[in-house]
């Protein structure tokens, strides 16, 4: 009987190495799980991968196997495309189709770019004797640790559909919450543009030829007139700050959350922003609770779960939340009590959380908590939205009749002087 070799995860998180026989690969992974690992690799002890002819052709043509050529690509694959991709992928095997015939379809029907060049990859490693998740880990430009981890655990457990329609379900609820936000924010984003556009022409070429009237007359000018027309001498004189001062502000941000004691101090102040904080902290709160719910149920040990979504949370302050639930976990805690510890989440998510770990159904009360919390985003943006919509139209106001003003008083003092 053959043996095979295995690296797995225990329920503790703690790496496990071995040999188990079995007649095949399928039946070592059915006794692995039995013992209660989670393989992450396995392989035919002593079975060798056939050596690949490297000699040159005879006829001086190129061989039907050598790996294709890539484009030339600058950046990752987006959000919007792996979504699709992995949709597509699921319900090919969902339909039965072998794993490398799925990727070679979807590598065909894909455009040139970042992701068919990702998939050239994947398909030339797993002919090769590599797994799916092997493959795609070495193709950190598309699948980050989330996908990779996920697939790796739909491996081991042999229900590699049920996780990519899981990965699918999670990437795409993140779509939609993200294009929930940005499609709020369009409106008022348009009209502030343009209304600093409008202000600025106003500051640059009209504010100028009142005051070469007003010089021409020589009046005294009020208040007023001569704070707009010094505001106006200030942009036509530097109007390059405009651009440099916002961009200049960007790379010190950049610059800062370099270093980990200012990335938490940045993280800190953006999470106490007004309006803005709350939107923020609820949308991490959301995004982590799905992310970890998703690893949950696709069976990746808890600790590892842990560390996944800690390197997704994109938040300093809430990757050391993570940090400290991990050690706690480690420690033989649960999970609710260091959660609360760290005083981010709300009572209402510590508690979902407690009664998952008592239940056995820890998955479900995240996904729970992701829904609300999603909802909860949708309402606070569009309260945004509402309250900022009177907000411009009352600044814009006071801009434009502050301008008005400050230029006819000038003028109506000019009429009385020549009456």
């Amino acid at each position: 009987m053959p043996t095979f070799m295995y690296e797995a995860m225990d329920n503790k998180g703690m790496e496990v190495k071995d040999t188990i026989e079995a007649a095949t690969e399928q039946e070592a992974q059915s006794k692995i799980r039995e013992r209660g690992f989670y393989v992450t690799k396995i392989s035919e002890k002593g079975r060798t991968k056939k050596k690949k002819d490297t000699s040159p052709a005879k006829d001086g043509k190129k061989k039907p196997n050598a790996r294709k050529k890539g484009t030339f690509t600058i950046g990752g694959v987006g959000a919007k495309q792996l979504c699709t991709f992995t949709r597509q992928l699921s319900t090919l095997q969902d339909a039965g189709l072998p794993i490398l015939r799925s990727l070679r379809i979807l590598e065909v029907q894909a455009k040139p770019g970042a992701l068919k060049n990702s998939l050239m990859g994947v398909i030339e490693d797993i002919e090769s004797g590599s797994t799916l998740s092997e493959a795609m880990g070495k193709q950190p430009k598309a699948f980050d640790n989330l996908y990779v981890n996920m697939v790796r655990a739909g491996e081991a457990g042999g229900a590699l559909e049920v996780i990519l329609q899981r990965l699918a379900e999670f990437k795409e609820r993140q779509q939609s919450l993200k294009r929930k936000v940005q499609g709020a924010m369009i409106y008022p984003a348009a009209v502030i543009t343009v209304a600093t556009l409008i202000v600025g022409f106003i500051m640059y070429w009209i504010i100028p030829k009142f005051k070469k009237i007003f010089d021409d007359f020589g009046t005294k000018l009020p208040l007023m007139t001569t704070v707009l027309i010094d505001t106006s001498s200030a942009v036509v004189n530097y109007w390059y700050l405009g651009p440099v001062i916002p961009i200049s502000i960007w790379l010190l941000i950049k610059i800062i959350k370099k270093n980990k004691t200012g990335a938490f101090v940045i993280d800190w102040i953006s999470l106490r922003i007004p309006m803005l904080g709350l939107i923020l902290k609820k949308s991490i709160i959301a995004r982590t609770c799905r992310t970890l719910g998703t690893l949950v149920a696709s069976g990746v040990p808890i600790l590892e779960a842990l560390s996944i979504t800690r390197d997704t949370a994109g938040n300093a302050v809430f990757v050391k939340a993570f940090e400290h639930v991990n050690a706690a976990i480690r420690e033989g805690e649960s999970m609710a009590v260091p959660l609360r510890e760290t005083k981010i989440y709300d009572e209402i998510v510590v508690n979902m959380v407690d009664v998952g770990e008592e239940t056995g159904a820890l998955d479900n009360m995240l996904y729970k908590v992701a829904d609300v919390y999603d909802e909860e985003v949708g309402v606070l943006v569009e309260g945004l939205i509402n309250m900022l919509e009177p907000l411009m139209v009352v600044v814009l106001g006071l801009i434009v009749g502050f301008i008005v003003i400050a230029l006819f008083m000038p003028l109506i003092q000019l009429l009385n002087d020549l009456s």
